[in-house]
């Protein structure tokens, strides 16, 4: 029998199709080094009205014990449920701060194997801008992967941001980020 390392069963959870919604521990890998606790591993969360880019987050997970950084990029888009958008504008609970950085250390805790970074941005925004960026590092693919989709839908669950949609035809309306 043809074993690859990794577990004692001879699985390889960083090849084919390890389950995207499994426990954590199944993307764990014997012998990967240690990355360091949760508090250490929440490298950067911000709510900003200046600009965000996945770039600064890709910058702030850097590390040479990952072999895998995975981004999200949620930018304005130009349409919503089949009517033209203008632009729109974000605005934050005096909490989202304190939020947005639980959540992270939240998935640095589920995901003990990963490096977070995460911005949202509050303000007048335009058309292509940057609203939500992200990015998660580990040593293996599925690790990044699993996590950061956690990370996306955890902060557009949690963080109380709202955001008002201007519309083409000069109506607006508010969403809930929330839920």
């Amino acid at each position: 029998m043809n074993h690859q390392p990794g577990t004692a069963d001879g699985a390889d959870p960083t090849r084919g199709t390890a389950p995207f919604g499994g426990p954590a521990e199944q993307l764990r890998i014997a012998g990967d080094p240690a990355m360091g606790g949760s508090q250490e591993r929440s490298r950067f969360a911000a709510i900003s009205a200046a600009e965000i880019s996945v770039a600064r987050m890709v910058e702030a997970v850097a590390d040479d014990r990952c072999g895998a950084v995975v981004t999200f990029d949620g930018v304005v888009r130009d349409h919503d449920g089949g009517r033209g958008v203008e632009r729109l504008e974000y605005s934050g609970h005096p909490t989202a701060q304190q939020i947005l950085a639980e959540v992270a250390r939240e998935i640095t805790v589920r995901y003990p194997d990963t490096l977070v970074a995460v911005a949202h941005r509050v303000g007048p925004l335009a058309i292509g801008d940057s609203a939500l960026t992200c990015a998660v590092a580990a040593p293996h693919r599925k690790q990044a992967f699993v996590a950061c989709d956690e990370l996306v839908d955890t902060v557009k669950q949690r963080v109380p941001i709202w955001k008002h949609q201007i519309f083409e035809d000069g109506q607006s309306e508010w969403v809930g980020a929330l839920g």
